[in-house]
């Protein structure tokens, strides 16, 4: 399990295959780079170098009891990517695509191109995600999706499962990070205009958040929009026609 500091915190990092770069950022709270390492990160690894890791206080990194603002996010994704000399493409799923997002905006020369997956605009109203929030730790898994449920049932009384509600537990009640995704703003149109890089935003037919692929597509040049048939989890409800189209992205 490789450890990496960035900005004092240890973070949980994997690496597959070899050739450009790929950076994969996960959503929050049931997220973990888990999410694309069981799904599209071993078809891009065929044709390219692909990191995962976890987001402070998720999976195997560490956990802090402040710093789940975006800025404060995207600091960390610079210090464990400031290795990478060539421009990357970054990948993100609900909040990790707003990390992607942001961080192209900030660092631009770094980003060869964004695959947002989700992309929660405003921050504060995804109303998956709030209504998610309103669940004790114990029946979080039933608010989530079949597919979803059934991968953590199947591990019910396992360490990874007593790891996961461990883990809600203490993001939601011991953490900053409620509070700082409420305070999170949401991007201007003039930011998003702003982007330099190719975009492919999708976003789920059944999700709430279908309208700011349309608002993507028509404020960021050179922005296509998809969608693909599911809701908000598209990683574990459409795995195969997220992949084919991430990987069709990457490699076109």
């Amino acid at each position: 399990m490789p450890l990496v500091v960035a900005n004092d915190v240890e973070h949980h990092v994997q690496v597959l295959g070899q050739g450009p770069p790929v950076v994969m950022a996960h959503g929050l709270i049931t997220g973990s780079l888990a999410t694309w390492f069981y799904t599209t990160a071993p078809a891009l690894a065929e044709t390219h170098q692909v990191m995962l890791y976890d987001l402070r206080g998720h999976g195997r990194s560490g956990r802090t009891s402040t710093g789940y603002d975006t800025a404060t996010l995207v600091n960390d994704l610079a210090a464990l990517t400031q290795s990478i000399a060539e421009p990357m493409t970054l990948v993100g799923h609900s909040y990790g695509a707003l990390i992607a997002l942001k961080y192209a905006l900030q660092y631009p020369a770094k980003v060869a191109r964004l695959v947002l997956v989700e992309t929660p605009l405003p921050p504060s109203q995804m109303n998956e995600f709030t209504q998610f929030l309103q669940q004790t730790p114990e029946t979080m898994i039933d608010a989530l999706p079949a597919g979803m449920q059934s991968l953590f049932r199947s591990q019910q009384g396992s360490r990874r499962t007593r790891r996961l509600l461990e883990s809600l537990q203490f993001l939601i009640t011991e953490s900053s990070l409620v509070s700082d995704l409420m305070a999170e703003t949401d991007l201007t149109n003039e930011e998003l205009a702003s982007i330099q890089c190719d975009v492919l935003a999708i976003h789920g037919t059944k999700s709430t958040l279908r309208s700011v692929g349309t608002r993507l597509a028509n404020h960021i040049d050179h922005c296509s929009a998809v969608e693909l048939p599911g809701g908000h989890y598209l990683p574990m409800e459409a795995t195969q026609d997220l992949t084919d189209a991430i990987v069709g992205y990457c490699c076109g």
